[in-house]
């Protein structure tokens, strides 16, 4: 174990030629980064995640019905066991064929069983008013961090000029602001690493989870290796399109459209200034030139910019998403209700529709029917469609 741990912290991979951790240790006159500090984000994002659940429950709450954010949850499908047993058990997203022989085994129409599967799948979505409280949560931190940020980084000189990361390093003492900043940010991070598991699920699970992961590895790496001012730098900038984009949420989620719309406005245009315009020119380009020239080169500085590469990657999809949805919205003459990153209808997580939603009763195929919708006629209760098969959505 200890030839692992020597080889894991192996100096030249870590550190510039010539510094060893040694010299890194703190001291009575000066403060650095050590590794073990990190272990305090764990207990501190359990903390964060409790402060989430108790300001949901008591403030974002009592603010989303006070601004009548509709608390019931979509409508839900009547009670049928056959249905129950083939959405639970093989697929929530039947196909004709099976649609067919569910429609002859209740004597309901295809149309009658589509509805009930587009509902029952509804069922399990969460109502505005819990998308509200998430996004209130989320602004509230976003506004306090970026605002912490600011202040912070307006009294330091690396936020005027880029090369002041880069002079005395390794050797610069570890400031308590920028402590609590860091460990504040990764904390809440790792919070969203695993309360994205229970959180309303969206379509970009993956990316997000995705961007967790990079954003954990990056404070991390920066912390270790003190790489920690220009972190500072590269935190303060992705918060900024964080704070709109919650806002913009909570409108909609209030129906406000014209306050929803402006919102998302000043986020695609926050958000692509400053992933694709600042942070190229101003993050990426100290960390991949100035930073080689102040300091030369050691293994530790190219997975630091591959990751901030990574991250970059990332900027260009969304922005892609955004770019799309604005055209596509403008194009159809619908600039009011263009949905960047597919959130001002949320359709990550949003309700599935239909126009004939209103309709509950399922319109039977024969004038008197005399079968009963609960029960499990033939030998499994869904006439021999138990069994594997493929999925296809039908909106």
């Amino acid at each position: 174990m200890a030839g692992i741990l020597a080889w894991f912290w192996n100096e030249r991979f870590w550190l510039p030629h010539n510094v060893t951790w040694a010299d890194l240790q703190s001291t009575e006159e000066a403060a650095f980064p050590q590794a073990e500090d990190l272990y305090l984000a764990f207990p501190l994002a359990f903390c964060i995640f409790m402060i989430r659940l108790l300001f949901e429950r008591f403030i974002a709450k009592p603010c989303a019905l006070g601004l009548k954010v509709q608390a019931n949850g979509p409508q839900k499908a009547q009670p049928n066991a056959i249905l129950e047993k083939v959405f639970t058990a093989i697929t929530k997203h039947p196909d004709e064929k099976r649609l067919e022989g569910l429609s002859k085994q209740l004597d309901w129409d295809v149309r009658s069983i589509q509805r009930w599967f587009r509902q029952r799948r509804n069922q399990e979505k969460p109502s505005t008013l819990t998308k509200f409280c998430e996004s209130m949560w989320r602004f509230t931190f976003y506004l306090y961090i970026f605002t912490y940020g600011v202040r912070f980084l307006k009294k330091t000189p690396w936020l005027w000029n880029t090369r002041q990361c880069w002079n005395g390093y390794p050797y610069q003492p570890l400031m308590p602001d920028l402590h609590y900043y860091y460990i504040v940010e990764l904390s809440f991070y790792w919070s969203l690493m695993f309360s994205q598991f229970i959180d309303i699920k969206r379509k970009d699970f993956g990316i997000m989870f995705t961007h967790h992961i990079v954003t954990v590895t990056l404070i991390t790496f920066s912390y270790v290796t003190n790489l920690t001012r220009v972190g500072t730098l590269t935190l303060c900038l992705h918060d900024a399109a964080d704070v709109v984009l919650e806002a913009a949420k909570m409108a909609n989620y209030c129906k406000c459209q014209k306050l929803s719309d402006l919102l998302f406005l000043t986020f695609a245009i926050v958000f692509i200034v400053s992933r694709l315009g600042v942070y190229p020119l101003w993050i990426l380009n100290t960390t991949l030139f100035e930073m080689y020239e102040a300091l030369g080169n050691f293994p530790a500085l190219w997975v630091f910019n591959v990751l901030l590469v990574i991250l970059q990657i990332l900027h260009c999809f969304w922005s892609y998403l955004i770019v799309k949805a604005a055209y596509k919205a403008i194009s159809k003459g619908k600039a009011g209700k263009w949905n960047p990153l597919h959130v001002a209808k949320d359709d990550r997580s949003d309700i599935e529709s239909s126009s004939d939603e209103e309709e509950t009763v399922p319109r039977s195929k024969t004038p008197h029917s005399t079968i009963t919708t609960n029960g499990t006629g033939g030998a499994n209760g869904t006439n021999g469609y138990l069994t594997g098969g493929t999925c296809s959505e039908e909106h």
